[in-house]
């Protein structure tokens, strides 16, 4: 079994168009993520359809790509990362494609489905660039730059994504798409040099399959038992219920298949140890208490003509999502370059008390003024998506075991997705339910139960062990 390919190097030049193909990798599969968001409407409309048809394209998208994830890192262990990030890359040019020609909404499904493939993006990235920049300091700036892009192409993708869906349609979104996929897969052809670490390795499939079908089931459980928000509905009770028998029968399948077979998946050792399950656990926290606040929770209050402040979607944009994006854009470098020097569990304590900080902004002062609402999000733009959403990613590749480095990523990556869908279940569940108190009491409570959530993960981050390795004296 060999370790690489190639040697490491850490020349400069090379380092330096390696991470532009990676950077441009990661931007690509960023745009899939968030640039169709303004153009929703233009899209159901263009398509005939209505907008909970082409809401479930995005689910479909986010849920594909959270289980390619799961497996994907670990094929590109065996394999080659190079050869898996290039078709990652073709693939998502290719579904890009198809939604561009879509003539209904089943082509456009196929095609975000499709897309989905560039899902682990980030962490095949980031394995890539650890196996190319052995130098810790380097690699935590590349890191955090690469990683800044997770947040969003500084607020700009998203600005894109409306001018051209109400200037050219929204087919023109998805040929940017194919555009910038293709210049990403030359690029990563091109200025990056091939690992695989557990050349010689059988694939664990059975493993895969039943980890996918559990993630799978758990994912579209969370997606059914959001609906029940608005009201209790006995057919989606019943489903959620059965995916989540079925998600805890192949987990079980899962764990009982790892202890038998020869070259597992996932070592059974690997999961009980304290470096696998915490960050997991930080990150799905993390993510819970968070995401559902700034992507949603806050925007909708912000624009509430009755608790809010009645301001319109586009400004809403330029007040609140645009700054949040790009101060997590300049911030991600230097989160990434102090991570190997203060050590990464600080800085992602540090990210996460601002985080907390930012929250408390919002609940005492954000609610009644829009200035100190829009001072507390550019917060959370720093603390969170520059400085703890970068480390929580970080953590996934340097605590990752030596023997199967593309496992925890992957893992990873399928826990921010977990994380995001329980934020989308539990905060506007709460909304609801504490309506009756009203409105603007209501929204309180929801950024109260955010905190609480946030203040666990600080608790659990606690628990992440140092990453020795990753960090210099």
């Amino acid at each position: 079994m060999s370790t690489l390919t190639h040697k490491p190097t850490g020349t400069r030049g090379s380092a330096t168009a390696l991470t532009a193909a990676l950077l441009t990798a990661c931007i690509a599969f960023q745009l899939n993520a968030s640039m169709l968001s303004p153009a929703l409407v233009t899209m159901g409309e263009e398509l005939n359809t209505d907008q909970g048809s082409i809401g479930l394209s995005q689910t479909w998208f986010f849920t594909t790509a959270a289980l390619f994830s799961l497996f994907l890192p670990r094929l590109s262990d065996v394999v080659g990362r190079k050869k898996i990030l290039v078709f990652m890359m073709l693939m998502t040019a290719f579904g890009s494609v198809v939604a561009a020609l879509a003539p209904n909404i089943e082509w456009l499904f196929a095609g975000r489905i499709i897309q989905g493939i560039s899902g682990p993006t980030v962490p095949l990235a980031l394995l890539m660039l650890r196996s190319a920049v052995p130098n810790p300091k380097r690699y935590g700036a590349l890191m955090g730059l690469i990683l800044a892009v997770n947040g969003g192409v500084a607020g700009v993708d998203s600005f894109l994504g409306g001018y051209l869906a109400e200037n050219h349609g929204f087919r023109s979104i998805f040929w940017v798409m194919v555009v910038l996929a293709v210049i990403a897969a030359l690029g990563v052809a091109l200025f990056t040099r091939e690992s695989k670490p557990q050349a010689g390795t059988r694939m664990d499939w059975r493993g895969v399959f039943f980890i996918v079908v559990a993630v799978g089931a758990l994912l579209t459980a969370l997606n059914e038992a959001a609906k029940l928000v608005g009201g209790i509905d006995s057919s989606t009770v019943l489903l959620s219920a059965v995916l989540l028998v079925v998600s805890a029968a192949a987990f079980y399948g899962f764990w009982a298949t790892e202890k038998r077979v020869a070259e597992p998946m996932v070592q059974i050792e690997h999961l009980r140890q304290r470096a696998t399950w915490a960050p997991l656990l930080t990150t799905v926290l993390t993510m819970t208490g968070i995401f559902a606040v700034i992507n949603g929770i806050v925007p909708a209050y912000v624009q509430a003509a009755g608790p809010g402040f009645g301001v319109g979607a586009t400004q809403t944009a330029l007040l609140i999502l645009t700054p949040y994006a790009l101060l997590g854009w300049i911030f991600g470098p230097f989160s990434g370059r102090l991570a190997p020097v203060w050590g990464y569990n600080r800085v992602l304590r540090l990210g996460m008390l601002g985080s907390i900080v930012a929250l408390l902004i919002i609940v005492f002062f954000g609610m009644d003024s829009l200035p100190m609402m829009v001072a507390g999000t550019a917060l959370l733009g720093i603390t969170y998506a520059g400085t703890a959403n970068i480390m929580l990613n970080g953590l996934g590749v340097v605590l990752s075991p030596k023997g199967n480095p593309g496992f925890l990523p992957g893992m990873n990556a399928g826990a921010f997705n977990l994380g995001a869908g329980l934020s989308f279940l539990v905060l506007p569940a709460v909304l609801v339910g504490t309506s009756s108190l009203g409105d603007h009491t209501s929204y309180v409570t929801v950024v109260v139960v955010g905190l609480l959530i946030t203040v666990a993960a600080f608790a659990a981050s606690l628990l992440i062990p140092k990453p020795v390795d990753a960090e210099v004296e």
